[in-house]
């Protein structure tokens, strides 16, 4: 990627962005949003095939890398590649995650660690790869800033029935968030965590053999449902405004994060008044 495509228009005019778990879904959603702002983006996914199809449909300014968020030497290698791909990261999305529902009854430890491996760990192999590439940039250009920002949840911010593997993690994302951003400060890096409502469209939600709609229905987490579509009703009662999170609701909490320069820190919800924070 050139710097010829770079995009001088729009709220990320020129900014160069990583966004993980881009192949489908939330993060393909968040990708196409940055790339209509301006952003020049490098989709990066377990699922090498499937990005190289997303970065083609979304054209000249978006690219492909593989990565395993669970390992060290895959995200230093992707971190590497995207930097010399783009010329520089100014923007990294933290967004490739993975549910597993079930209470202590169902969950098994080794589908405990396989979520908080992705969800927890993978955020802070990120992190620690990424910032190497932003500190050096800010070495070179003192006037420069730059964004981490982690897709956390709204079961980062309130306990989920049935789901404390996701939620126990997200929770702890919070944590690295606030602890990363006192570290990376003096470096004018930001880092915050975007604290998303239910993307009901998304495969996470609405695939019909491990969709979380299909998953709460096995786990009876919603009392008395007797379908899919009883699960998805009673979700959508929980939000006063009625509707699923959209990855456009997600971009524009994105963009203030960038376009700030007096917040870090910080785990914004985006929940449609489903979490409300006290």
């Amino acid at each position: 990627m050139s710097n010829h495509t770079i995009n001088n228009r729009g709220r990320l005019a020129g900014k160069r962005a990583v966004v993980t778990g881009a192949a489908q879904g939330f993060g393909y959603g968040l990708a196409a949003e940055m790339l209509k702002e301006g952003a020049a983006v490098v989709l990066a996914d377990l699922n090498l095939p499937q990005a190289e199809r997303a970065a083609s449909e979304l054209g000249a300014r978006a690219a492909a890398l593989p990565v395993d968020v669970t390992n060290a030497e895959s995200v230093e290698t992707m971190v590497r590649g995207a930097a010399e791909r783009l010329g520089g990261i100014d923007i990294f999305v933290s967004n490739a995650g993975v549910l597993k529902a079930g209470g202590l009854d169902e969950m098994t430890a080794k589908d405990f660690e396989f979520v908080t491996r992705v969800n927890y760990e993978g955020y802070f192999l990120c992190v620690k790869y990424v910032s190497e590439v932003m500190k050096a940039q800010y070495a070179a250009d003192n006037t420069r800033w730059a964004d981490i920002v982690q897709i956390n949840s709204k079961s980062g911010l309130a306990g989920s029935k049935a789901n404390f593997a996701y939620a126990g993690g997200k929770f702890g994302g919070v944590g690295l968030t606030q602890s990363f951003a006192l570290e990376l400060a003096p470096y004018q890096i930001k880092v915050n965590s975007i604290c998303p409502g239910n993307f009901y469209d998304g495969p996470l939600w609405s695939d019909p053999d491990r969709g979380l709609f299909v998953q709460y229905l096995r786990a009876g987490k919603v009392p008395g449902a007797e379908t899919v579509e009883d699960v998805r009703r009673f979700y959508l009662s929980k939000s006063p405004i009625h509707r699923g999170c959209t990855p456009a609701d997600v971009a524009k909490a994105l963009f203030y994060c960038v376009e700030q320069t007096f917040e870090t820190g910080q785990a914004i919800p985006v929940t449609g008044g489903q979490v409300m924070l006290s």
